[in-house]
């Protein structure tokens, strides 16, 4: 397929992948990246978040030139029953700035226009190639790949493994093990289309504003999960997802649950009348810190999902991966500027860089919080949402009962469920992991 050596060949060409190859090229590195889709984003789908600041690093005027669909000016947390939502939101005026601080995407178009900007760098991305395994010398440095094309095997000084989460190369290479289905959650999607002036007067819009609502509760059917909806400019991004393992374990399919959440009546309005043209099922690595395997070896540096990096208290994941993916190319050049060998002791850099980040110090700081919520789902996901949902029903409705009478009928509704001992331990467990 090709004959001549590489500085680095990355293997991947998302979030991750492109921004690793964006940053070794725009340096002067000879980079190959390989794609076994179609084209990059062919197998993205489904909408997502964008947070600028981390593009940003790497191209500033992307804004000129993106497809970005909408910024956000609003955030929605709701507690949901199978008939209610508790709600909290923070909308401001001061995210319609110059230059948006977030923006609703679409993958499938993102993906592709971000690795046309890594090809105008000067990189060679060749798509509908699978990568099949790494190739090592004798003493275990990674030298190249072998991929499903012929032409035999391709050399690089380096591989950037940015093939997803759930990509076998690495665990097949022995460079990292397989995720435990209770580290990796399995979301569903759909795109409904909706004529752009309706959606801005269901969610309150103007202009390109956005909107994103992230919902947690009885959905999940006491299950560690949430479901979600992004606002795009002629579509709503609508989804759920939950861990791998809770699904093995209950008799529910995420179909099954997505499409009670679009029936939900605080959801169906929103949706009503739209024209449904895709769906998409995606992995998404939710272990966190403790689950990060190891990031460098000789010859090898592993980025974005495939190093289990995503926030997922914060619902964070593509910023993790563009910063993983710029840090682990900037520390690939300043090895190659000093013309070291690419060793794992040389590698190791890229760690350095990636722990006095952002990236590592929020990840640290929940270290504990994905072991809790998958311990303690039915209470957090089930048994509070209820609860809070009878006392705010309580609260409100007005019926000639004594207010008293009410507040103490929830007070011993929250003891009867949970004693004053349990909540007292949820309080103080949740406090301490998420120091």
């Amino acid at each position: 397929m090709v004959d001549e050596k590489f500085d680095a060949i990355v293997i991947g060409a998302g979030m991750a992948g492109n921004a690793a190859a964006y940053t070794m090229a725009s340096r002067g590195l000879n980079v190959l990246q390989l794609e076994r889709g179609e084209y990059a984003g062919s197998k993205n789908v489904q909408g997502g978040i964008l947070y600028a600041d981390m593009l940003e690093k790497l191209i500033p005027n992307f804004r000129e030139e993106a497809p970005l669909e909408r910024h956000l000016i609003e955030q929605r947390f709701w507690m949901m029953t199978d008939r209610s939502h508790t709600g909290m939101q923070y909308r401001s005026d001061d995210f319609n700035e110059e230059k948006p601080n977030r923006y609703t995407i679409i993958r499938s178009q993102f993906d592709r226009w971000f690795s046309k900007e890594v090809q105008a760098k000067g990189a060679l991305v060749i798509a509908e190639t699978t990568v099949t395994e790494l190739v090592s010398d004798a003493y275990g440095k990674v030298i190249g790949v072998r991929t499903d094309r012929r032409g035999g095997t391709i050399f690089a000084d380096v591989v950037v493994i940015a093939e997803g989460v759930n990509g076998l190369l690495g665990t097949r290479a022995g460079l990292r093990s397989s995720p435990k289905p209770d580290t990796v959650a399995l979301a569903v999607k759909e795109m409904h289309f909706l004529p752009r002036e309706t959606i801005e007067a269901r969610f309150n819009l103007h202009g390109d504003e956005g909107v994103v609502i992230e919902a947690a509760g009885t959905i999940s059917k006491g299950m560690t999960g949430m479901g979600f909806i992004y606002t795009n400019k002629e579509s709503v991004s609508v989804g759920l997802g939950c861990l791998v393992s809770d699904f093995a374990e209950h008799d529910e399919t995420p179909y099954g649950m997505l499409e009670a959440f679009k029936k939900h009546p605080s959801v169906a309005p929103l949706i009503e009348g739209s024209e449904v043209k895709e769906y998409a099922a995606h992995l998404i690595p939710e272990g966190g810190y403790k689950s990060i395997p190891e990031l460098f070896g000789d010859g090898w540096v592993v980025v974005g999902d495939a190093a289990q990096l995503n926030n997922a208290i914060h619902r964070e994941g593509s910023n993790l991966a563009m910063t993983s993916g710029r840090l682990a190319g900037e520390a690939i050049f300043q090895v190659k500027s000093r013309r070291d060998p690419m060793t794992k002791q040389n590698l190791a850099l890229y760690k350095k860089f990636l722990d006095d980040s952002f990236v590592m110090k929020d990840l640290k700081k929940y270290k504990d919080m994905p072991q809790l919520l998958h311990t303690q789902a039915q209470n957090f996901f089930l048994t509070y949402p209820t609860l809070v949902s009878k006392a705010m029903e309580n609260f409100l409705r007005v019926d000639g009962t004594p207010k008293i009478e009410k507040e103490k009928a929830s007070v011993r509704s929250f003891v009867k469920e949970r004693s004053l001992t349990g909540m007292v331990g949820d309080a103080w467990r949740l406090a301490r992991a998420w120091r």
